[in-house]
């Protein structure tokens, strides 16, 4: 008989909704990096006399950088020093970046089960985002290696005028 997960303080947990303001408004470095490392050189990203011409009267960020933009704030400790010499380390929770409160199971290892994700609009360099988090549902199935929990939540993303610019419907799993 498999071990069951979902303890009474786990459905607790289903339903729960936070709000979380990003920590630095929408940067062009910022921007610049994360351009870099999805390798799309668009100028639509960087170039203010090219961006002005085009439908959208100005610089945007890719569709998924807002999801990136919340970085932990400068006074929590880095989410890396965990990995110093442990070889174990997953890299930690998408979780709490949104506020939502971590799981509490012993499976350790995170996995992301996949994202559907709704585009409304572009974040934009100075824009200050917020995210309005909702914990789903937690669903633990059987897989060849053991238990698994599957955590469904979802992400909106805004931004300061109240604009949606995305909804991410993630699923996150523990094994």
């Amino acid at each position: 008989m498999e071990k069951n997960y979902i303890t009474p303080e786990i459905k607790a947990l289903i339903g729960t909704e936070a709000e979380v303001d990003a920590w630095d408004e929408v940067e062009r470095g910022a921007v610049r990096r994360f351009v870099q490392s999805i390798m799309d050189p668009d100028p639509i990203y960087w170039d203010d006399a090219m961006a002005k011409k085009t439908r959208f009267g100005g610089v945007v960020t890719p569709y998924l950088y807002p999801l990136y933009a919340f970085r932990n704030p400068p006074n929590l400790p880095d989410p890396l020093d965990d990995a110093i010499g442990n070889p174990h380390f997953h890299g930690g929770s998408f979780i709490p970046r949104f506020g939502l409160p971590e799981i509490p199971v012993p499976l350790q290892r995170v996995l992301n089960g996949g994202n559907e994700i709704e585009f409304f609009s572009f974040a934009r360099p100075g824009d200050r985002l917020t995210a309005k988090s909702r914990l789903e549902d937690v669903v633990q199935k059987q897989g060849k290696q053991g238990p698994m929990l599957f955590v469904k939540m979802k992400i909106s993303i805004l931004n300061q005028h109240g604009e949606m610019l995305l909804i991410n419907r993630q699923t996150s799993i523990r094994r």
